[in-house]
């Protein structure tokens, strides 16, 4: 299993927007995507605007074809003007 956690500093002003947003991307990859198994959303309890995202795929194959789905490239483009800053690490699942 491939593991990715992804965290963004999100614009004060655009949080809630974010939010919304990126919830339905976790739903849109889970219903689309046959090699996504999780996909969640977590709000920081010290910051605000820190959002992470946990995510599961099958393999890296798997994360490389939701990086190129046509929903992802809409999320991505809709929320980049929104981000601060943006951190991805992946992971091996053993």
């Amino acid at each position: 299993m491939f593991v990715v956690l992804v965290q963004f500093n999100i614009k004060a002003e655009h949080l809630d927007a974010f939010v919304e947003r990126v919830e339905q991307q976790a739903n849109d990859s889970l219903t689309f995507e046959d090699e996504c198994h999780q996909f969640d959303v977590s709000l920081s309890n010290d910051d605000p605007n820190l959002v992470l995202l946990y995510e599961i795929y099958s393999d890296r194959e798997a994360f490389d074809a939701h990086l190129d789905s046509a929903h992802f490239r809409d999320f991505n483009a809709k929320v980049t003007p929104w981000v601060e800053s943006k951190t991805l690490t992946t992971y091996e699942k053993r």
